[in-house]
């Protein structure tokens, strides 16, 4: 057949192929990293029960508070203390009262009340008030003594529970047979995208979670959800002007070095570790940014870019990486021990993919994952709140 000097701009619109031009490329713009789940890295091992419990034990403290208003004589030369908790001390204690140099000494305790000897070894005197806090240097033994009765700690159980995280795909037999722009397979694209629906999801509860207040085993009617960081702190809950903690700069709630160090030493101070993660939201982590921004930074004339990027914190307490992360509250920052935290997989439910049996002329399956958050020791991590935004 000869030809024909047909052009195909010559046809119009009657060719398909000038009837649509699209690119083989899907652009996707929703949201779905998961920071903080790529900085905790995959569990070691999985969770047997949808009740997960882990163990955690302390040591014998070794510190404790005045609790009493009235001193006779005073402050200074009372020999009758009332503490918070007497059975901390024994007899033979050491005992050096707030921030002062005076050495108390411990020789008998009766319930909440001690007897001591003020200014014990020529230590300086120092003035008791309510509330003082009061640190157990160490106990002197008596040479040939017996045996003082066996002091110990009990372990404690901690928990939580497993919440089941579900997507239906369903794709019918004449959509994955035709040919779709930008998928090969109708299927398996919409398989990714629920997967990363559900990571997602699986973060910010991780982050955001809390349990049901009643029945947080699950029932036929309550479903089951995990407590996720934020809920389990208790302990180490900060406001900047409270709790020991410095008034921020502005309108007293804005986020700088003073609150973050303040809150991290008091974190550290709980625990043995140290804060190696700050997790924070777009607000705080512009903030964090700025701490450099009243530093001399100098720039040669080759530079060409401005830097004012904070990625890690360094300071006495731990040297911490700083995750920016959607999900969190834009007033807070979560200050975390990352060896501490583990997001696991009940076993055999990690997030997979599973047919439904078919209806009809469709394909259809559910992804699936089951999975908490084991949080060991939660007075080594802590919370910023009410923060500026």
């Amino acid at each position: 057949m000869g030809f024909s000097g047909k052009a195909t701009y010559a046809a119009g619109a009657d060719l398909p192929e000038l009837m649509e031009d699209v690119s083989d490329i899907i652009g996707l713009v929703s949201p779905f990293e998961t920071p903080l789940l790529a900085h905790l890295g995959d569990a070691q091992r999985a969770a047997r029960s949808t009740v997960h419990e882990w163990i955690e034990d302390t040591l014998l403290p070794n510190t404790d508070s005045v609790n009493q208003t009235t001193f006779t004589p005073n402050g200074q030369d009372t020999t009758a203390i009332t503490v918070a908790n007497g059975v901390r001390f024994q007899v033979g204690d050491l005992v050096r009262p707030g921030n002062s140099s005076e050495v108390v000494f411990v020789t008998a305790v009766a319930g909440n009340n001690l007897t001591v000897v003020r200014r014990y070894g020529g230590s300086p005197a120092s003035t008791l008030s309510n509330g003082l806090r009061l640190t157990i240097l160490g106990n002197a033994a008596l040479e040939g003594a017996d045996a003082a009765p066996a002091r110990f700690t009990n372990r404690v159980r901690r928990q939580n529970y497993t919440q089941i995280f579900a997507a239906t795909v369903e794709v019918t037999g004449t959509m994955r047979a035709v040919r779709g722009h930008g998928v090969a397979d109708e299927l398996d694209y919409q398989k990714q995208e629920r997967l990363r629906e559900l990571l997602r999801d699986l973060e910010n509860c991780v982050i955001n979670g809390s349990a049901p207040a009643t029945t947080p085993q699950g029932s036929a009617s309550v479903r089951r959800t995990m407590n996720g960081i934020v809920r389990q702190i208790a302990t180490n809950q900060f406001v900047p002007g409270q709790s020991g903690i410095p008034a921020g700069g502005g309108a007293g709630t804005e986020l700088n070095e003073a609150v973050l160090n303040a809150a991290m030493r008091t974190a550290w101070e709980q625990s043995a570790g140290t804060i190696d993660t700050i997790v924070v939201g777009g607000a705080q982590k512009r903030r964090i940014n700025q701490f450099v921004a009243s530093t001399a930074r100098h720039y040669q004339p080759t530079d060409r870019s401005f830097r004012e990027m904070v990625s890690a914190y360094e300071s006495d307490f731990g040297v911490a990486r700083v995750i920016l992360t959607r999900w969190m509250p834009a007033d807070t920052v979560l200050l975390l021990d990352s060896s501490r935290l583990s997001v696991l997989p009940l076993s055999g439910r990690s997030f997979g993919y599973r047919d439904l049996g078919a209806t009809g002329d469709a394909m259809a399956g559910q992804i699936v994952g089951e999975y908490t958050l084991e949080m060991r020791n939660e007075n080594a991590h802590g919370v910023i709140r009410g923060l500026a935004v």
